[in-house]
């Protein structure tokens, strides 16, 4: 473990994900899903210490880190310093991943989240990886409690948004907005993206969990609890994208991807339109 660490910080996070669409059709999914959080820094090290996870090989849990960043295989850790580097973001502490792992060999996460905090252990910038099914990949970075960036409410809830970047579903079209609302990982966490323009919002995404140790026996019990999750995951977008087909929700073309890996983002961007208060949004 290299000195970035503070002490051990891994975790299970089990709980739902909710998706809402108001138009132009109604639409609404919610699924039980669990992920690992994970300090970049700490992998081996859990790797090491649990029969039931590994990284680089197989195992019923397994972490590789080709899955993420560029794709390359490269240290984790080295990409997102050298993307905070490029926003002019103090971090230095730990970075802590939050994704689903590949289960039985199989992996597809449509969001990853690093968190990347300060030596004393404060968030300095929150990384949003996004991957669609196409195979493409773009991140959106934002900055945390420094010059220019929005702090936590006092309700504890970080509040960022930029223009959508990164082509996703061909359900959704290019000109939006994306607000985040996210409760960074505690015994609980939340995070809350809403897609809209200027006529209001059109979908709501919303992943709620709560904290278990990371053990194998927390493990054996999410896969009997969870089984195959990650082939569901993406079961389940074929599964909802027929649904929206026979609702006849138009479908818009796949536009190239964008040029930079990642898009950095600080306030709200003008025009984007947050999700009024009702009971599934504010519970974070």
């Amino acid at each position: 473990m290299t000195g970035h660490s503070q002490g051990n910080s891994s975790a299970l996070y089990t709980g739902q994900v909710m998706h809402r669409r108001l138009r132009p059709r109604k639409h609404r999914l919610r699924y039980r899903i669990f992920s690992l959080l994970l300090d970049l820094d700490e992998i081996d090290a859990e790797a090491a210490r649990l029969r039931l996870f590994s990284r680089g090989a197989f195992n019923l849990f397994s972490f590789y880190d080709r899955d993420h960043g560029d794709g390359s295989g490269a240290s984790l850790r080295a990409q997102v310093e050298t993307h905070l580097a490029q926003a002019g973001i103090s971090a230095g502490g730990a970075i802590r991943l939050l994704a689903m792992p590949r289960i039985l060999g199989f992996g597809f996460n449509p969001i990853s989240v690093y968190f990347c905090h300060r030596p004393g252990g404060a968030l300095a910038a929150i990384l949003y990886e996004v991957h669609n099914t196409f195979g493409e990949r773009h991140s959106y970075l934002f900055p945390v409690g420094q010059a220019g960036a929005e702090g936590p409410g006092a309700d504890g809830i970080l509040r960022h948004g930029c223009a959508k970047a990164f082509h996703v579903s061909p359900f959704m079209g290019m000109d939006m907005d994306y607000a985040f609302r996210v409760m960074p990982p505690g015994e609980r966490l939340s995070i809350a993206i809403t897609g809209g323009d200027a006529a209001g919002p059109i979908i709501t995404a919303l992943h709620t969990a709560e904290r278990q140790p990371l053990t194998d026996g927390a493990l054996g019990r999410i896969f009997i609890t969870h089984p195959l999750l990650t082939a569901k995951v993406v079961g389940g977008i074929v599964w909802e994208a027929a649904k929206l087909w026979i609702k006849r929700v138009p479908v818009f073309d796949h536009p190239a991807p964008p040029r930079h890996a990642v898009t950095f983002g600080a306030a709200q961007p003008a025009g984007i339109v947050l999700p009024a208060a009702n009971g599934e949004i504010a519970c974070i």
